[in-house]
């Protein structure tokens, strides 16, 4: 009978731990961890220090002075202030841009939570109706604005055709002053809206299935899973794409500018066309760069104050 040798004692014995590395070698280990970190970061923080910083603090001091390119800028205090609050422009514009701001959440809001909810729930050629559903944000904005200026033109436009074709009275669309704003509204809500119905579906893909049949052996009927199941479980997404709408909204400036240049009867006029028309028409930098800081301090107010509600909101018990 063959006897099996057992290894030699020198290969049972446990190895002795390896002492810990000094603290000065950690330290240097550390800090050389660190600096490639942030030598990653530089190339981002010089990007947004060149393009996004240095021009915000530069506007802000400009709305402080008497500036034209190729001048010495000349410190005239709150004067451009002043001057930009009492143009009759003004109030139109701030009137729009809010009138915008609510006609988009009343339309551009819900639709594209409805247009998730319906393709959560198909079965077939899902990818297909997403591409479907996204590809009005891959095209160019500019693009799509003039694409909807033709469509929205009252003669020969595909809208008004349509409407004659099923023997329907006829709009201005774009060229009227009571439906302008309107027509600009269902634009940027069709241009935009295809990335925030992916970001919704992927909330409603993330809710476990255990809680609709919960409610379904309940009883529930659709709009009541909809509003105790699926609104409750994607309320951060909710209001988060709310308050990133309303900033973006409030920032409108692409369909005004290439559909209607701010009319008919700057009833289109919105703060960042009335921003563009200080600097670049009226080739006044100093009134463009005030009523820019005033469109910065209330964004920046009415996000804080959304943000602090919303997180006392959530901390309430249920």
């Amino acid at each position: 009978m063959k006897t099996v040798e057992s290894p030699p004692r020198e290969a049972l014995a446990v190895p002795p731990t390896q002492a810990p590395p000094p603290a000065g070698d950690r330290r240097r280990r550390r800090l050389a961890d660190q600096a490639r970190a942030y030598g990653f970061l530089l190339g981002g923080l010089v990007c947004f220090a060149l393009f996004s910083w240095y021009p915000a603090i530069r506007a802000v001091v400009i709305a402080f002075q008497k500036y034209t390119p190729g001048s010495e800028p000349e410190w005239v205090g709150t004067a451009n202030f002043t001057r930009v609050w009492h143009d009759p422009e003004f109030t139109a514009a701030w009137r729009n841009t809010l009138t915008f701001t609510l006609l988009a959440l009343l339309i551009g809001f819900a639709v594209p939570f409805v247009m998730a909810l319906v393709l959560n729930e198909l079965r077939h050629a899902k990818a297909f109706f997403r591409v479907v559903v996204y590809l009005p944000v891959m095209i160019p904005p500019v693009v799509s604005a003039l694409l909807w200026k033709w469509f929205y033109d009252p003669g020969a436009g595909l809208a008004n055709e349509v409407l004659r074709f099923l023997h329907l009275p006829t709009s201005n669309w774009s060229n009227g002053a009571d439906t302008a704003l309107v027509s600009l509204v269902i634009v940027a809500t069709w241009a935009n809206m295809g990335g925030t119905v992916l970001i919704y579906l992927a909330a409603l893909q993330s809710i476990p299935g255990e809680l609709y049949e919960a409610a379904e052996l309940d009883g529930a009927s659709l709009l009541q899973r909809v509003r105790h199941v699926t609104v409750p479980q994607t309320s951060f997404v909710i209001l988060m794409l709310m308050l990133l709408q309303i900033i973006a909204t409030m920032q409108v400036f692409t369909e005004p500018f290439v559909i209607t240049g701010g009319g008919p009867e700057n009833a289109t006029v919105t703060v960042l066309y009335l921003i563009y028309k200080y600097a670049f028409l009226y080739n006044d930098f100093g009134g463009a760069c005030a009523l820019s800081v005033m469109l910065l301090v209330l964004l920046g107010a009415f996000s804080a104050v959304y943000l602090r509600l919303t997180r006392s909101g959530e901390g309430d018990p249920a």
